[in-house]
């Protein structure tokens, strides 16, 4: 870690974390796109894919091949809301509250990334909203579809048509979700770096970086599955004649397991693995890459300083 002379400014650490986020989901866009019509595949009583493959197929043949990119828009607000503010909460907290020459245990890791996860969850659940809308509103038939231009759009008018509160409609289980993701995410990709660093099997560097972030997405994906397609049907769902759909996570988890199997909680997690996976790749490198960086060229020194 580096020393009090030689640190990087807590607003640079901040703008890392966003820019390192959204440089990801240009790449895995598409995967969270399917990943979300999975999800809410069986909500209309009939499953309406079969696979991820056949959701792709179905899109890009009733919709077209740029629909894959429908609520990009959100997206990048979402990273440049949530993890933003995730990574730069967890990398402040490890600094601060971790001995210099000892490494934090994992659990201390789990609570940092618990509290950098709930508090990142909070302030971008607006464009989680959006971005889940926007990216499920192809598969409703076209006199259900919200037909939203754009994140601002969709930020506007759902703060107009169904009040300014909607925007943080299911941030329960979205905080829930974002701390099991986070204490999972930051802490094991954490503990896999120096587990493989201290094993000297693999050097610092951009593959070391790779291997921790697919053991972490892999641990990320078991453990927030069942939270994510509680949140996600929440914040898809209408409100028709004063009555929701769900009523909070368990309504959602109950009515999930007894119509569709305990399994379906797992539902589109090929998606959500191969989105997950690479956008914590993605995210980690370029994150790692841009502290390394500064060190080298701002603070004119080698101490990488990362995660």
């Amino acid at each position: 870690m580096a020393s009090k002379e030689a640190t990087i400014p807590n607003s640079v650490k901040f703008a890392f974390g966003g820019t390192a986020g959204m440089g990801a989901t240009l790449v895995v866009q598409p995967l969270d796109l399917v990943k979300n019509r999975m999800q809410l595949s069986g909500t209309t009583g009939k499953k309406e894919y079969r696979s991820s493959l056949h959701c792709i197929q179905q899109i890009i043949k009733n919709e077209g091949f740029f629909q894959l990119y429908n609520g990009l828009s959100a997206g990048l607000l979402r990273q440049a809301t949530y993890t933003t503010t995730r990574l730069g909460t967890y990398t402040f907290l490890l600094e601060q509250f971790s001995d210099k020459n000892t490494a934090p245990s994992f659990a201390t890791k789990a609570i940092f990334g618990m509290a950098a996860g709930g508090i990142g969850s909070f302030v971008g659940t607006p464009a989680e909203i959006a971005l889940i809308r926007m990216t499920g509103d192809g598969r409703l038939p076209p006199e259900q579809r919200r037909n939203y231009k754009g994140v601002v759009n969709a930020l506007t008018r759902i703060a107009k048509e169904e009040g300014v509160l909607t925007l943080w409609r299911g941030c329960t289980p979205t905080v829930i979700r974002a701390m099991v993701v986070n204490a999972a995410q930051l802490a094991t990709y954490s503990q896999a770096k120096q587990t493989i660093l201290e094993s000297k099997l693999i050097s610092d560097g951009i593959f070391c970086h790779f291997v921790a972030s697919m053991i972490s997405g892999l641990a990320t994906t078991i453990a927030s599955m069942p939270v994510d397609i509680a949140k996600t049907r929440i914040q898809s769902m209408k409100v028709i004649d004063g009555k929701p759909e769900y009523k909070n996570a368990f309504d959602v988890w109950g009515k999930v397991i007894k119509n569709e199997g305990v399994f379906a909680l797992w539902k589109g997690f090929t998606p959500y693995y191969m989105r997950l996976g690479p956008h914590t790749v993605l995210t980690f490198i370029i994150l790692e890459q841009m502290n390394a960086s500064y060190f080298k060229f701002v603070l004119k020194t080698e101490n990488k300083g990362g995660l």
